[in-house]
């Protein structure tokens, strides 16, 4: 039991590769780059022991194609989920940072501090071929005539480089050699660290949602029981593989004929759940507020002036 255990977890946090089993997986959970299915494994592993789980790490273009394939039962992959016959919960969003270099003049803000689109305006921005934040490639939609159904992708700020790297690894090379800039989410900066690097909040950049995702007809109960974890549901749920929920005493003292589900929910305990999702999420580098770092009306040049100024001051006294 212990022995599966480590195995499971240590499988979560390693490429698909390296997973090598000749054991055939009871359950296979896909996740692309960035994401953190740790907790969940854990989750996993203590609610289904039974049931070994492997944990693949899938690039995010070919997640959708491996559930189809058969080859994963569920994928934490990143929306919109294009794919039909596919299912899928939203889980948590991320907010969008932009990468540079530590010399640059950018990474003089506070870490919290968000840069706008306009302040990219005279920076060259690259645009990876496996960019997730789904911006808007002015040469493909040129080519392939727009389509006024499609809604309408985010226009990527700055100046576009002369060729748009292969990879967001190959993208992060780039920025290190200080040929451009790069805007990714915040798990991907994360992903990608490097001593010479460092990332800022960008305000009003696109968002990058995260989704649990099943083929729809093959939602077995080891895949409901999968969704009640993520769902935070209880191992007493009538979901998935444990077993029905017996009655509480206090569901049958109600007279106003509420169901425990409709009470309200603003008491000690909700406020409770909610600061332990917002925590968790705080650590995924999922979205908490729409705030994207600090904001302010002034160019990053005059933030900059401003902050150089008062360096000034505290020096000659």
């Amino acid at each position: 039991m212990e022995e599966t255990a480590r195995s499971a977890e240590h499988d979560a946090d390693r490429p698909a590769d390296d997973v090598t089993d000749a054991q055939t997986p009871g359950f296979r959970l896909a996740y692309v780059p960035g994401v953190t299915p740790s907790k969940w494994v854990r989750t996993w592993i203590d609610r289904v022991p039974d049931v070994r789980l492997e944990a693949l790490a899938v690039p995010a273009s070919q997640v959708e194609a491996l559930l189809h394939d058969g080859g994963a039962d569920v994928a934490i992959l990143r929306r919109p989920v294009r794919s039909e016959g596919l299912s899928h919960i939203a889980m948590y969003t991320e907010v969008p940072v932009v990468v540079v270099p530590r010399d640059h003049v950018f990474a003089a803000l506070e870490s919290d501090e968000a840069l706008t689109a306009a302040d990219l305006a005279d920076e060259v921005v690259l645009h990876p071929l496996d960019d997730v934040l789904g911006w808007a490639d002015p040469a493909a939609d040129l080519v392939a005539g727009a389509d006024a159904d499609d809604e309408a992708s985010p226009v990527l700020p700055g100046r576009p480089a002369l060729e748009r790297p292969a990879t967001t690894a190959d993208a992060i090379e780039l920025v290190a050699a200080g040929i451009g800039l790069l805007v990714v989410p915040q798990s991907l900066a994360r992903l990608h660290h490097r001593k010479d690097l460092t990332y800022r909040p960008l305000d009003g950049g696109p968002e990058a949602p995260v989704a649990l995702g099943w083929v729809t007809e093959e939602k077995s109960d080891l895949v409901e029981e999968f969704i009640g974890i993520v769902r935070g549901r209880t191992a007493n749920s009538s979901r998935g593989v444990a077993g029905p929920t017996p009655p509480t005493p206090e569901a049958g003292k109600k007279g106003d004929g509420r169901s425990p589900s409709g009470a309200k929910s603003g008491g000690k305990s909700g406020q409770a759940t909610k600061g332990a999702r917002t925590a968790s999420a705080a650590r995924s580098g999922a979205k908490q507020a729409p705030k994207g770092g600090k904001k302010s009306g002034k160019s990053v040049a005059k933030r900059l002036g401003k902050s150089q100024s008062m360096k000034g001051r505290k020096k000659g006294r």
